[in-house]
């Protein structure tokens, strides 16, 4: 009898503990609201999860787009280490988190992240006199990455990738319009003559007509079912380049000869991704390629320069919903080559997901290309109002809760997602 009572009391002992394990932690859950204390490094822990095929689900609009991960130890570990705010949940808990996230009437929905994606940055492989902010980004979240350039897409690496960022760049072969303030620097002339180089080994006589054939890649890994996502100069540029093909915008100082009469007229806006009847800057001594961009024209101070994110429906429009997860709405503004882009010259099918909120202009927009979609992000560095060439880059540990940022690394994530669950 004493031998089946010690057998009996193990056996409930056990069941307790067990029972103790399951209710208590069974889930890790991470705010992405106000509580959070490191947003930024929050993605790179869940993309690290993902990485190692565990349960990860993104809960949309449910305290600012938390995650929700399987319990396991190494991710509880990373998120210690790495300053992360989260809480360990039960079962039950989390099946009432998700239950009343499937209410009809609740503007949320439950995203299951289940692919890693592979990250390329397109960006050239010499030290630039300025930063990229996804670089940053990318870094700070530990999130892993490769640089590719202009030989890698033109033979063809970029179906190797699901995501690609363009690094600050110019696609016209106008040499980012730096002319009029750096042409006698050494950066500069290094650049133009590396360029040119590059162009000739890969077998085209001037640099715009290699940009062209590398923004023609970009856009067939677009069309194929690819993820791109560029800021800054890198996003008008680039359709210019693709509405310029066959003629030649650049002036003497650039390619070595007259660019051609009419440009304006002769420009196929058909061909480009988001915007249509731009007129080009032409002058070489200004910094500015088009009337796309709004930089020169806008009359925002500084400090009401602000832009809010649209509120989209999580259950119909999962996309930018995904692509605005936030705790905050209204976003701090930040300049750029290219701050943000006139609405006049939106196609009718971009998806505006982020505007000023004193002038006509969008600063975040997003659309759809075949089987793969882009998003354009106007403005250099978030956490830098006016980030200058030369000046030192952004330490985002001193930024570890950016809203400006977050959109970024919600862009990183987009491709993790299960793709039924994506209505388009």
């Amino acid at each position: 009898m004493l031998h089946f009572n010690l057998r009996f009391n193990l056996l409930v002992t056990f069941l307790i503990l067990f029972s103790f394990k399951t209710a208590f932690g069974a889930y890790i859950l991470i705010p992405m609201d106000d509580t959070q204390t490191n947003h930024l490094k929050a993605y790179g822990v869940a993309f690290l999860a993902i990485e190692k095929e565990i349960n990860v689900n993104w809960l949309l609009n449910y305290r600012g787009g938390s995650f929700l991960i399987k319990s396991n130890d190494k991710i509880k570990e990373e998120c210690t280490i790495r300053n992360i705010s989260f809480s360990l949940i039960a079962d039950l808990q989390s099946t009432s988190i998700l239950q009343s996230i499937s209410a009809n009437d609740v503007n949320q929905e439950v995203i299951k992240l289940e692919k890693t994606p592979r990250i390329a940055i397109y960006s050239p492989k010499n030290k630039q006199p300025w930063d990229d902010a996804v670089t940053l980004a990318l870094t700070y979240a530990e999130i892993p990455y490769d640089i590719i350039y202009d030989e890698e897409v033109l033979n063809n690496l970029l179906p190797l990738y699901d995501w690609l960022h363009l690094h600050h760049e110019d696609f016209t072969g106008q040499y980012g319009k730096f002319y009029a303030a750096f042409q006698n620097t050494p950066w500069y002339k290094d650049q133009k003559r590396l360029y040119e180089k590059n162009a000739r080994e890969l077998g085209f006589n001037k640099v715009s007509e290699l940009k062209l054939e590398v923004a023609k890649k970009i856009k067939e890994f677009v069309f194929s079912g690819g993820f791109l996502f560029a800021m800054c100069s890198a996003t008008d540029s680039y359709d210019i380049a693709l509405a310029s093909e066959g003629v030649d915008i650049c002036q003497h100082m650039f390619d070595g000869d007259a660019m051609d009469s009419d440009i304006d007229k002769n420009l196929d806006f058909e061909k480009t991704l988001a915007f249509k009847n731009f007129n080009l800057v032409k002058d070489p001594n200004k910094y500015e390629f088009s009337s796309i961009d709004a930089t020169q024209s806008r009359r925002v101070k500084a400090k009401i320069d602000f832009f809010t994110l649209f509120d989209f429906s999580a259950k119909w429009d999962p996309i930018p919903t995904m692509l605005c997860q936030n705790h905050m709405q209204v976003i701090k503004g930040f300049m750029g080559q290219t701050t943000a882009f006139k609405k006049q010259y939106l196609k009718s099918n971009v998806i505006v997901m982020g505007e000023t909120n004193l002038s006509n202009e969008a600063r975040y927009i997003h659309g759809k290309l075949g089987n793969g979609t882009w998003t354009f992000y106007g403005g250099h560095d978030p956490e830098d109002y006016q980030h200058k060439v030369g000046d030192p880059k952004t330490d985002l540990s001193l930024h570890p809760n950016s809203p400006g940022y977050r959109l970024i690394l919600n862009n990183i994530l987009f491709p993790a997602a299960k793709k039924k669950k994506l209505k388009t």
